[in-house]
């Protein structure tokens, strides 16, 4: 059964991509793109929930968006409409009876009406200003009535839009952060290297004189994997790895614990700023899959001021 329905969903969302009229949805995009006031989406029911969800996603990608609830825009909340301002009715029908009345009082407020439905013979559709039309062949349900195939395609509508103004609009990923300050997406995106790096005395650091054997103690026991090579100055020099350990002990045998980190350092090295985002650091380490970087030194102005570990900025993310 999950099976089939799930064929059946497949079917139902391609007649959709198959039928959409798209330069009637450049139409409302550039509508949108121009619109001096707000985007004010609007719905009842399963509707009425995508709507608040596209004017959700709208706000945190850099466009002004609201959601009002039908109800109350028809007893006093109506008065928030400007003449600079779309409102969006979102309705399969199109016949809802409450967007209908509300759509006569939005005009005389001087709003422009878009309506979004999957009936192109529609009351809204008559009365509104621009019409989404959503093609839809049936919705999931065996009885053709529980919104499930309508809602998605709301959906659809409302995350293309939404990112396409974000695009037009050059939004940044560090206004985008901003919008973003906790949770999963705010971890991954608005934290900075110098939130999670480890630095002070809790950087194991080595001059170029010193021997493997004099550093073995800070290479176990801050547990970084690593030494930083520094001059006196704090310029950081070179990287000395784990790696390089291994590839040492099979090259020199025990007496690479008496060769010195100038001998043994790998001195072209990734670093990063403190200013970088988290994410920016992650993917550093990860540009070559098949050279793995699990620690990333920090500099600022070619001085060593931090590290960063795969592992705390991982945890960063998902926090």
């Amino acid at each position: 059964m999950i099976k089939q329905l799930l064929e059946n969903q497949k079917q139902f969302i391609n007649y959709f991509f198959d039928n959409v009229d798209v330069e009637s949805l450049d139409v409302v995009f550039n509508e949108c793109l121009n619109c001096k006031g707000v985007l004010v989406f609007t719905g009842v029911g399963k509707s009425g929930i995508i709507a608040k969800k596209i004017a959700q996603t709208l706000i945190s990608t850099g466009t002004r968006s609201i959601f009002l609830p039908a109800s109350d825009a028809l007893h006093g909340d109506i008065g928030v409409l400007t003449p600079n301002d779309i409102l969006f009715c979102l309705s399969k029908s199109g016949n809802t009876d409450e967007l209908v009345d509300l759509v006569s009082y939005a005009k005389k407020k001087g709003a422009k009406v878009i309506s979004v439905t999957s009936n192109n013979c529609s009351k809204l559709e008559k009365q509104a200003d621009l019409n989404v039309f959503l093609p839809l062949e049936r919705e999931l349900c065996p009885f053709n009535l529980a919104p499930t195939i309508s809602t998605t395609l709301q959906v659809i509508f409302g995350d293309v839009l939404s990112i396409a103004l974000m695009q037009a609009k050059n939004f940044s990923l560090k206004e985008y952060a901003l919008n973003h300050p906790k949770g999963s997406i705010g971890g991954k995106i608005s934290r900075s290297v110098s939130d999670i790096m480890l630095k002070d005395e809790s950087l194991p650091t080595a001059a170029k004189n010193d021997t493997l054997l004099s550093k073995l103690d800070e290479l176990t026991s801050k547990k970084c994997g690593c030494i930083l090579i520094v001059d006196v100055d704090k310029n950081l020099k070179g990287i000395f790895t784990d790696g390089d350990l291994r590839r040492s002990l099979e090259k020199h045998g025990e007496k690479v614990l008496s060769c010195k980190f100038s001998e043994l350092m790998t001195t072209s090295f990734k670093s990063i700023s403190p200013f970088d985002l988290v994410w920016q650091a992650v993917k550093k380490m990860e540009e070559d899959p098949k050279k793995l970087v699990t620690v990333l030194p920090v500099t600022d102005a070619g001085k060593l001021v931090g590290l960063v570990r795969m592992h705390d900025a991982l945890q960063s993310s998902a926090n």
